[in-house]
């Protein structure tokens, strides 16, 4: 559907005229590309189902075992929770809380939103502009791939003084990271206005 549609990049004002199957309508000013044909009902249902998938692969990822540390022959095995739950039980709340959230709360509550979005054909549409910047917020501070690259990081440089196996929760973790991030990617905002 064609409209007014300012440029994100240098702010100019188009009229953009509605596109069919290959046309990309370019800023007249920066050539930044404002619009793009897609489908939107195809765009929906790909960022419903990458969210889909991230939420399954979200319960492996924060339960199942994702390190097995192994130090003067004593192993622990540890998930993203029962490490979390860990912290606070030894009275690092500070800790524990931010990775409660950052790792867990915010990363889920951001998928469940994108599903809800990405499905607004079969959901109620009152709240939308409050469900999409909520989520827009809470995409900024979810922090389960800054979390991934922290486990990569330690394997790298304590690698000597420790040795460590991953558990099969890695696997479910990054399987989780990438398609949330493909999602938020798929996730057309436009489309949530355009239906019904």
């Amino acid at each position: 559907m064609g409209g007014h549609k300012a440029c994100h990049c240098c702010g100019l004002v188009h009229q953009v005229p509605e596109l069919s199957r290959g046309q990309v309508a370019k800023c007249s000013r920066c050539a930044t590309t404002l619009a793009r044909f897609r489908n939107r009902g195809a765009s929906s249902r790909q960022t419903a189902l990458a969210a889909f998938a991230a939420f399954l692969f979200f319960w492996p990822a924060i339960l199942m075992p994702i390190l097995e540390v192994e130090k003067f022959g004593l192993r622990h095995r540890s998930s993203i929770l029962t490490g979390t739950v860990e912290l606070l039980k030894e009275g690092e709340w500070f800790v524990g809380m931010v990775v409660l959230l950052f790792s867990v709360v915010f990363p889920l509550t951001k998928i469940m939103m994108l599903l809800e979005l990405s499905l607004v054909g079969m959901l109620k549409r009152s709240h939308r502009a409050w469900t999409y910047r909520l989520m827009e917020s809470l995409g900024r501070w979810s922090m389960m791939d800054v979390l991934l690259l922290a486990f990569l990081v330690m394997l790298i440089k304590l690698g000597s003084l420790v040795e460590f196996h991953l558990g099969p929760a890695v696997f479910a973790f990054v399987a989780c990271v990438s398609l949330s991030m493909l999602a938020s990617l798929l996730f057309d905002p436009h489309a949530i206005w355009d239906e019904g």
